[in-house]
């Protein structure tokens, strides 16, 4: 039994789903079509930079998810491999509406325009280097957890992500962030500042939240027969109502990735197929389980070796 996961932000690169543009018809025509649809030319930014482009947010979530499922589509209808027969279909953050979109439950062109507004959202929330995220390496969550409690008054962060056994995210104002790792050395806890340029999944995202709240209110679901995986509960969505609450809420809420791995597998999946840029999330499952088998898809030979 196989899920599908999808990655988030991070996982970019630029030159991502090359392969794919030059040879298919149906990825040049998905290219062309973002570009239309956010009325700025992603294509060039994705396949030839700068990286800088790249890499602000409005350009990374659209970014990602167009690669992502411009591969899905390859590998279903250029490969006539039925990844719809997975089980379960999860992705990190923004790799949710990866999720959502090779699932059937909304339309290219309607995802692709809720992440780039997600991505400006989010970018704006909080002034330009006023917030950060921080990874915690090499202990439980459960000891961070009893950190941030007990020194409350000293730095308010919270956890963003709980990736896997040993690594953790942080998000908060630089300050504070700055305090607890200094605080963390202190005790011997290896922890590492993230290139990013927001304080993403904490409370200091509220006005993305709100932003994203309007942009969902024209939005309709469609029904499917794939289960999704939420972020925000780890669990089974199992009412198409909730949906738009849960990607609501997912903003400011932790990323229960590994908790999410753990009820899957629990739920009888022994294969994960990653598909999309990088391979971050084949990693963290592999830390998470070492008994499942795990799949990148990031090139044409990627797919041609894919036995499900």
């Amino acid at each position: 039994m196989f899920s599908v996961i999808f990655p988030g932000q991070g996982s970019q690169i630029v030159g991502m789903g090359k392969e794919f543009y030059e040879k298919y018809e149906i990825v040049k025509k998905l290219f062309k079509e973002a570009d239309e649809i956010l009325g700025v030319n992603i294509s060039n930014i994705i396949l030839d930079g700068p990286k800088k482009d790249l890499d602000l947010t409005a350009n990374t979530q659209p970014a990602i998810f167009l690669v992502s499922y411009s591969i899905y589509q390859v590998v279903k209808n250029e490969f006539n491999i039925n990844l719809d027969e997975g089980k379960y279909f999860a992705g990190h953050s923004l790799g949710e509406y990866s999720a959502l979109s090779c699932a059937g439950y909304l339309d290219f062109n309607k995802t692709i325009k809720l992440l780039r507004a997600r991505g400006n959202a989010m970018q704006n929330s909080v002034p330009q280097g006023e917030g950060g995220m921080l990874a915690v390496l090499g202990t439980k969550i459960e000891n961070v957890e009893k950190i941030l409690k007990e020194n409350e008054e000293n730095f308010r962060v919270q956890i963003a992500n709980d990736n896997t056994e040993g690594q953790i995210v942080l998000s908060g104002k630089i300050r504070d962030l700055e305090l607890i790792s200094n605080f963390l050395k202190n005790e011997n806890i290896k922890n590492l500042k993230l290139p990013v340029s927001a304080p993403f999944h904490c409370d200091l995202m509220a006005k993305a939240t709100e932003v994203m709240k309007k942009e969902f209110e024209n939005i309709n679901f469609k029904k499917s027969n794939i289960t999704l995986i939420s972020n925000v509960t780890a669990d089974k969505i199992s009412d198409i109502d909730d949906l738009k609450s849960l990607l609501i809420n997912q903003i400011q809420k932790k990323v229960k990735w590994r908790e999410s791995i753990i009820n899957m597998i629990k739920y009888g999946v022994d294969q994960f197929i990653e598909i999309g840029p990088g391979k971050v999330l084949s990693g963290l499952v592999k830390r998470i389980d070492k008994n499942v088998k795990i799949t990148s898809i990031n090139t044409q030979s990627d797919i041609e070796s894919l036995r499900i």
